[in-house]
């Protein structure tokens, strides 16, 4: 009975050929046919830009940065800060964190090169198996098994795995190492993501364009369309907040740089209280303060924030218990994360000028 085995990794190679994604970070197919080696600083890039992230969202990013750090001794040299706001809006701020980590690593104790190997890779800051699985793949063609969102897709329809997810992920790991080839495994792991992206996508698969309908378990079983099963997910708790604005009478603003752990590690942010339940009031100096009627709201991976939001407006002699003024000349809101831009632009709103 075929169930998924029959899936032949050369229709899989022979669609990618003509359909593969043109990607900023990547070498396509005709190019790589040629002799054109991809870049591992591009590949490690991008992928540790699109965890969590789409290709959407990455593409700007991923200019902005190798046209500003061409590599990764460009990337080692510059000031936290700096990358730091350069990554704002992308989220999960820890990667920015561990990419610098990483990109020093890379140029200090390996001369600028990065392993070659996925067990080599793992040993670097921030890369988990799937990063180094990747990148050992993509960049260096070993035949390493790299299973995405869009890999576990397709492999749960190409063997009918009905188990829910996380539940089922070794499971769809053995099957996706069992379909690795040792020949054009880069190619391989860049053809199952953009097959899941393009066509075996998670509403409406256009399963009559699929290179590997001959050998999908689901399709013929006619359950494609609900795979993969996903437990059901609690609802996300709510946690609570204040966050305080602050304008000086030169137009400086009030910041405070969050700490090294936890959430928005490193980056700079208006001061705040802590984020539970039932916060407890943190203004950071004493002043005639003005409540704003509206929530600031954001949602995080494990839960839900609402900010209360607190103006006002300060003299030049204000002495803060926290955090630095920054002249108005140099305060530039998209350098924040995405949850301090809403309270900005709600802040803007409720006191224009």
């Amino acid at each position: 009975m075929c169930d998924g085995g029959d899936a032949a990794p050369g229709a899989l190679l022979a669609w990618y050929d003509r359909h593969a994604r043109e990607l900023p970070w990547r070498v396509g197919p005709a190019a790589r046919a040629a002799g054109v080696r991809p870049d591992p600083y591009a590949v490690w890039l991008s992928e540790v830009m699109l965890q969590q992230t789409t290709v959407a969202a990455v593409r700007d990013y991923f200019a902005h940065f190798t046209r500003t750090w061409p590599d990764v001794h460009a990337l080692a040299a510059e000031d936290d800060a700096v990358v730091m706001a350069a990554w704002a809006g992308l989220g999960y701020y820890a990667r920015a964190r561990n990419l610098l980590k990483c990109a020093r690593v890379v140029a200090g104790d390996h001369g600028g090169r990065f392993p070659g190997t996925a067990e080599g890779l793992r040993a670097l800051p921030g890369i988990g198996p799937y990063t180094a699985a990747a990148i050992a793949a993509i960049a260096f063609d070993e035949p390493a098994t790299v299973v995405d969102g869009n890999v576990e897709r397709v492999v749960a329809r190409l063997f009918a795995v009905e188990t829910p997810l996380p539940t089922a992920k070794p499971e769809l790991v053995r099957h996706a190492t069992a379909l690795t080839p040792a020949i054009r495994p880069g190619d391989h792991a860049q053809a199952m993501m953009d097959l899941g992206a393009t066509i075996c996508t998670p509403r409406k698969p256009a399963c009559a364009l699929c290179p590997l309908r001959p050998g999908c378990a689901a399709h013929r079983q006619g359950i494609a369309g609900d795979l993969p099963r996903k437990r059901a997910k609690p609802p996300k708790p709510v946690r609570l907040g204040h966050l305080y604005l602050v304008r000086r009478s030169d137009g400086a603003w009030l910041l405070e740089r969050r700490p090294e752990a936890g959430l928005l590690g490193g980056m700079l942010g208006f001061p705040g209280s802590d984020w539970s339940d039932a916060p407890a009031p943190a203004p950071p100096l004493a002043a005639e303060w003005h409540r704003v009627g509206a929530e600031v709201r954001h949602t995080f991976t494990h839960f839900h924030l609402r900010l209360t939001l607190h103006l006002a407006e300060v003299g030049m002699d204000a002495s803060p218990a926290r955090g630095t003024f920054v002249p108005g000349a140099d305060f530039r809101p998209a350098d924040l994360p995405t949850v301090m831009r809403k309270a900005f632009d709600l802040a803007r709103t409720a006191q224009p000028g």
